[in-house]
């Protein structure tokens, strides 16, 4: 029997973000193993994620316009190829140096890898078949989080962290291969628009002072950094509006159900993003597991996500999907409530409990939020609007992690991470679910406001 090339679309879509995923997740297990092997202190090994979403952050803006432009299929094409080099990268690098730069270069090729994706999901799937798409999509992202937790803790402790990085070689280059073999089909929606090059510069500078200086806000230069990023952050925004072919198309966020789900994705992934680094900081340095223990207990929350991701993208095509997302958000709120309150005595199935209420509330809360955001836009702007959502997304885990980063500094200054200092990772841990848990509560108010709006989703 004869697949469809839009079978292969989404079988790329669901490999991409898959192993895009894999690697930015998964590397938190191996994280205490590179830090070891480099002899990084706390500030720096916490970069060790972070510096990949924040290169994300800065790229994805720009890979709206030039995949829609030049076409989404190259675009995604072009996107894996360097990130296979960034993977091979990381696999054989030799310094701190080397493999942070491996990890600048695989999270600049995964904006393009995500933005493209998406978009070519949108544009060669149906509309009424648009969500259960999506969902698979998804199903990929929390099927990486669930098993990489697994996979990256059986490896760095049997083969080492560089391991993590070799395994997903092969998997690149099959997707590079179906590309060129069983895709046929190009969409470009912006082809005759000229590259707005001054608005995206202005972006990629702003959103790079803007997360570099959250992270840094213990000191003044932090301080000015993130307040001079808000600055060129803004005047992007009154550069965009005055442009004909705008890098991202302002006039979007007018539509309250498209600016509302954005918003709250923003909202979630700040939220949500840290809950994973600061789980298993918990268990391999406040309860002493091994990294493949670890790895084992994390895939509790993901895997509820994976069973749920397609699920509720198949509902949303039914159900208002803001509905369904404001909900998941609740359940995600009381699991970040719990987790504030964790100690070393804190029993192991409170923790479970937590991690069970979370991953029902985010695989509520996820494909119908994506759905919300690909749906309110015309079918023209599908690369924006999937730029829109990765950059939320991107950012606000980027943030996240920042807020990782700034918190521990803030705590423990410039002391390792390690077991004789589990009493200020516990202090540390329980003032960044605080925050989470506000952002949570931000998320579902957004949602509702999302409903309440007369704006019409495009079907």
């Amino acid at each position: 029997m004869k697949i469809e090339y839009e079978t292969y679309v989404i079988l790329i879509s669901f490999l991409t973000s898959f192993f895009g995923v894999f690697l930015s997740n998964g590397i938190i297990i191996g994280v205490p193993a590179i830090a070891s092997d480099f002899a990084m202190n706390n500030v720096i090994q916490n970069w060790i994620p972070t510096i990949f979403f924040l290169a994300m952050a800065v790229f994805t803006v720009p890979a709206g316009q030039i995949s829609g432009k030049y076409g989404v299929k190259k675009s995604l094409l072009i996107g894996v190829i360097v990130f296979l080099i960034g993977s091979v990268g990381a696999a054989i690098s030799f310094s701190t140096e080397s493999f942070m730069l491996s990890r600048i270069i695989q999270g600049a090729s995964v904006a393009f890898v995500n933005v493209a994706a998406m978009a070519m999901i949108v544009s060669a799937v149906k509309p009424q078949s648009r969500g259960k798409a999506l969902g698979f999509t998804v199903t990929g992202v929390y099927l990486a989080t669930s098993l990489s937790p697994v996979i990256s803790g059986f490896l760095v402790y049997n083969l080492g962290w560089r391991s993590i990085f070799y395994i997903v070689i092969p998997f690149l280059i099959l997707c590079i291969l179906i590309m060129i073999l069983k895709i046929p089909q190009e969409w470009q929606t912006y082809k005759d628009d000229k590259i707005d090059t001054f608005g995206s510069v202005l972006y990629s500078i702003g959103i790079l002072l803007f997360i570099y200086g959250f992270t840094n806000l213990v000191n003044q230069m932090g301080v000015i950094f993130t307040v001079a990023g808000i600055i060129l952050l803004v005047v992007f925004a009154i550069w965009e509006l005055r442009q004909i072919s705008p890098v991202f198309n302002m006039n979007l966020f007018k539509n309250m159900k498209f600016t509302s789900s954005n918003i709250a994705a923003l909202c979630s992934y700040l939220a949500i993003m840290v809950v994973t680094t600061i789980l298993n900081y918990h268990f391999q340095y406040v309860r002493g597991w091994n990294a493949q223990s670890a790895g084992m207990i994390l895939i509790v929350t993901p895997i509820i996500m994976a069973i749920l991701a397609p699920n509720t993208g198949k509902l949303s095509d039914r159900i208002h999907p803001q509905k369904l997302a404001a909900a998941g958000m609740a359940i995600a709120t009381v699991a970040l409530l719990i987790l504030t309150f964790l100690t070393k005595d804190t029993p192991l199935y409170m923790v479970i409990l937590a991690m069970i209420l979370q991953g029902i509330g985010m695989g509520l809360f996820s494909s119908p939020n994506m759905n919300a955001i690909m749906s309110s836009v015309p079918p023209k702007d599908a690369p924006t609007a999937s730029a829109s959502q990765a950059t939320m997304r991107t950012i606000g885990q980027t943030m996240s992690l920042g807020l990782l980063t700034l918190i521990f500094a803030w705590v423990m200054g410039s002391l390792p991470l390690a077991t004789q200092h589990a009493g200020l990772i516990v202090e540390s841990s329980h003032i960044i679910c605080a925050i989470s848990t506000a952002a949570c509560v931000l998320s579902i108010f957004a949602s509702l406001v999302g409903i309440r709006s007369k704006d019409k989703f495009n079907v």
